[in-house]
């Protein structure tokens, strides 16, 4: 009884809760809702409409910002994606002293605040002599999304364990049959979830992209906030509205396939 008391929550924590809750995503709440209002002004509903939709989508600049954000989100999603995935399996291999220390190195871009991070690409590329443009973006986006691959791969090669390599190898299998029907399969849903959310934050990341963007790779974000500046119309609300949804679905699909992963057997036939 006393077991079954002490954990029951004091109601000032969940009216606490609640409140912070309210606190976040009101402001999310009222965006998309004005989305649809039928005034330029924000300050009063006036009526229901999807112009502001049709009118974001026939805006040049919001098109030219859309294709930089997705052609840079893709090129460093795959980039990210295998080099995390790599990254994930050699360290699975290492002594632990070595490992230890690596794995502290992989983890920094994740600990480092971004306005760090992207003065530090800054000041790296400007020593390069490298112009600022998509390049750059993608190489500083890359620097970042490999960390969330390699958290990801790892941690479903470790629920994986090592019996079934081991059962591979004792059957006669090569290292790249032991890979390619046994490794990859049990560690592909990690992969899908660490790509999605790779692409995720590519789609969203301002700051970074802020410091390492030049005047021909403007993203989303960056837009967004230079109109920002000019006052919040119902076309910033539409594209804030659409850029919620990917996330929101992109981060969903990404959960589902981790657990559809954690949810498969173990245990399956060799193909040899």
């Amino acid at each position: 009884m006393k077991t079954a008391s002490a954990s029951k929550q004091h109601p000032l924590l969940a009216c606490h809760s609640f409140l912070l809750l309210l606190f976040i995503y009101i402001p999310i709440i009222l965006i998309m809702v004005f989305s649809f209002n039928d005034s330029r002004l924000n300050a009063s509903w006036s009526g229901f409409t999807f112009k502001w939709y049709g009118s974001l989508f026939q805006n040049r600049q919001v098109m030219e910002a859309l294709s930089n954000s997705v052609l840079i989100a893709l090129v460093s999603t795959v980039l990210s994606t295998v080099f995390g995935t790599m990254a994930a399996l050699a360290m699975r291999r290492m002594l632990s002293r070595v490992k230890k220390g690596i794995a502290g190195l992989l983890y920094l871009p994740i600990i480092v605040p971004d306005i760090i991070m992207g003065l530090s690409l800054l000041v790296l590329f400007s020593q390069l002599n490298m112009p600022l443009g998509k390049t750059t973006v993608i190489i500083a986006h890359i620097t970042f999304s490999i960390s969330y691959v390699y958290v990801i791969v790892s941690s479903r090669l470790a629920n994986m364990g090592g019996q079934l390599e081991e059962a591979a190898s004792d059957l006669g299998a090569t290292p790249w049959q032991t890979f390619r029907y046994i490794t990859l399969p049990s560690i592909w849903p990690g992969i899908i979830a660490g790509a999605l959310i790779a692409f995720t934050l590519s789609i969203d990341d301002f700051l970074i992209s802020f410091f390492v963007a030049g005047p021909n790779s403007t993203t989303l974000p960056i837009y967004i906030y230079g109109s920002v500046k000019r006052g919040i119309s119902p076309e910033i609300n539409a594209l804030c509205t659409l850029l919620i949804l990917l996330s929101v679905g992109l981060i969903v699909l990404a959960q589902w396939m981790l657990n559809r992963g954690n949810g498969e057997k173990k245990g399956s036939m060799l193909p040899f």
